[in-house]
């Protein structure tokens, strides 16, 4: 800290004043060259130009300008001709920017912890094949009809749905932050007459950031799940879950739906996922009865 003692505060060298208002010499020089605050007096015998003490309170207002995020060229116009109207305009402007930028951040938070509880899933899943009952919460998501039966086609058709899924998403307005992990949906009464056919893709969502109308509500329940290791076993994963459904005479209440827990990009050519495939079922009385599980509950499959 610089002491006053013996220092002519008229007559202040750029190094005195800098360190004097805890600003780099570099800062007072750009303030000079922007016209923001320049030296008030010279030295007539060593041409040495030098500040004011007074000159303090304008570099005060210049640095609490800047930092409510005003650019110095509007600091410079501000301080050479105040405008109470027009420094609101630019604080209010500066503030719905940072509303916006919280947003942002939240929303990338959000999917941080998504992500997150993706890779926990993945590494607490059980081996290839497995078929579980798992008690999966309420979950909100985002559905497109593309009038597609992807189960006619290789993953590039796959890869070609997921662009219409993501130029859709824009329209609404709906963040990229939401796009991954997707997945696709089997009507009940397709999947229980082994009629694949499936249009409709999806991706999770958060109430909070889409519009009501846009979400559909997947129920909490326990669901039957199936995983599986390789996006190509499906339709054979498909048929082992319903002789599981067959086998324990469950009685299938909902979709089936195949949900994406985690992508790993293996190269630069496929898509590597972890799947999980579910669709809302009830047990018989007598089999609900002996599992312990309510009558009316839901069916998963998970595919890796």
């Amino acid at each position: 800290m610089i002491k006053l003692t013996n220092l002519d505060v008229k007559k202040m060298t750029i190094g005195q004043m800098a360190r004097m208002n805890h600003i780099s010499e570099q800062t007072l020089r750009l303030y000079d060259r922007e016209g923001l605050l320049s030296p008030l007096g010279r030295d007539e015998k060593n041409g040495y130009r030098y500040y004011d003490i007074r000159q303090s309170a304008q570099l005060d207002m210049i640095q609490y300008m800047k930092a409510l995020g005003m650019p110095l060229k509007e600091i410079r116009v501000h301080m050479k001709k105040w405008d109470t109207g027009r420094l609101k305009q630019l604080l209010v402007e500066n503030r719905d920017a940072i509303d916006r930028r919280i947003e942002e951040l939240n929303l990338q938070k959000r999917a941080i912890e998504r992500t997150l509880d993706s890779y926990e899933r993945y590494e607490a899943a059980p081996p290839d094949c497995s078929i579980v009952l798992e008690y999966i919460p309420k979950r909100q998501m985002y559905v497109k009809n593309t009038n597609v039966n992807f189960y006619d086609y290789e993953i590039d058709e796959y890869e070609r749905i997921l662009r219409d899924l993501k130029e859709d998403m824009a329209a609404p307005a709906i963040s990229p932050f939401f796009f991954a992990n997707a997945g696709t949906i089997l009507r009940r009464e397709n999947f229980m007459k082994r009629r694949l056919y499936s249009a409709e893709v999806f991706v999770f969502v958060d109430r909070e950031y889409v519009d009501e109308e846009l979400i559909t509500v997947i129920p909490p329940s326990p669901y039957l799940c199936i995983y599986c290791d390789r996006f190509e076993k499906e339709k054979e994963y498909i048929d082992r879950l319903l002789a599981e459904i067959e086998e324990k005479h469950y009685t299938v209440t909902g979709d089936y739906i195949c949900e994406v827990i985690v992508e790993m990009p293996l190269d630069y050519t496929e898509r590597g996922m972890f799947l999980r495939l579910r669709s809302v079922w009830g047990k018989t009385a007598e089999s609900a009865h002996e599992s312990g599980i309510s009558a009316r509950s839901d069916l998963v499959i998970l595919l890796n």
